[in-house]
């Protein structure tokens, strides 16, 4: 018999619930989605994310700016250029599960 488990307060599932929304929010986005995956491989530059998806620098802009304001992301500058990398552990766990729903016996190339 398995031990009895804690359920949650309901503050502590209303503080989970809001957490999860923004995360699957930022996710349904296409663009948004391409973007993690890409970053979910290691740290990239807003260049090669550009040449990697074949996405315009506006439309690129914007997406990373709300994965940077949703704690998604997180920004390094080295001289003149921006790198990107996944600041939140989740997104990683979030995006391996769906990468094996959605791209079953696919290999992924890092």
């Amino acid at each position: 018999m398995e031990p009895a488990r804690s359920v949650p307060s309901i503050d502590t599932m209303r503080a989970a619930a809001a957490e999860a929304t923004s995360t699957l929010f930022a996710l349904a986005n296409e663009t948004r989605l391409l973007l993690l995956c890409q970053l979910c491989k290691g740290e990239k530059s807003v260049g090669e994310l550009e040449a990697l998806l074949d996405i315009h620098q506006p439309t690129l802009s914007q997406q990373l700016g709300v994965l940077r304001s949703d704690g998604l992301v997180e920004t390094r500058r080295e001289g003149k250029r921006v790198y990107y990398t996944v600041k939140n552990p989740k997104v990683i766990t979030l995006l391996t599960t769906l990468f094996e729903l959605y791209c079953p016996g696919e290999v992924e190339n890092t």
